[in-house]
């Protein structure tokens, strides 16, 4: 079972995705930030295969955290997660920071769950 971290600001955001994520038995959720700072430390104690990472959130954005996550670790598999109007500049520029794949808000569960199977 791979282990997934969530990073998002927005509760209700994190709970969707927490949902779709444990849906079907091959993905468990192993911690969930508030934001990107959140995020380093809970990738050091809990050590997620998977992290997704929303773009915008408090204190330390998403790019900046996947930065650092790419500096420690450069196989990490991180996600991104943005709202339509992200799009754009951003996908690009979390793709070469190396982010395997970016999933836009509102989801769809098959999609993201086909975009975690991937990695």
């Amino acid at each position: 079972m791979k282990r997934v971290l969530i990073a998002d600001d927005s509760i209700a955001v994190a709970r969707q995705l927490e949902r779709i994520v444990t849906s079907t038995g091959e993905f468990e959720t192993v911690g969930h930030a508030k934001n990107g700072a959140e995020a380093l430390r809970l990738n050091q104690s809990e050590d997620p295969d998977i992290i997704l990472l929303d773009m915008n959130m408090p204190v330390m954005d998403g790019l900046t955290a996947l930065r650092n996550l790419a500096a420690l670790d450069p196989q990490v598999k991180v996600v991104m997660v943005t709202s339509l109007g992200g799009v754009g500049d951003k996908y690009t520029e979390a793709i070469k920071l190396g982010a395997r794949n970016v999933i836009s808000k509102p989801f769809d569960a098959e999609s993201v769950l086909q975009v975690l199977r991937s990695l």
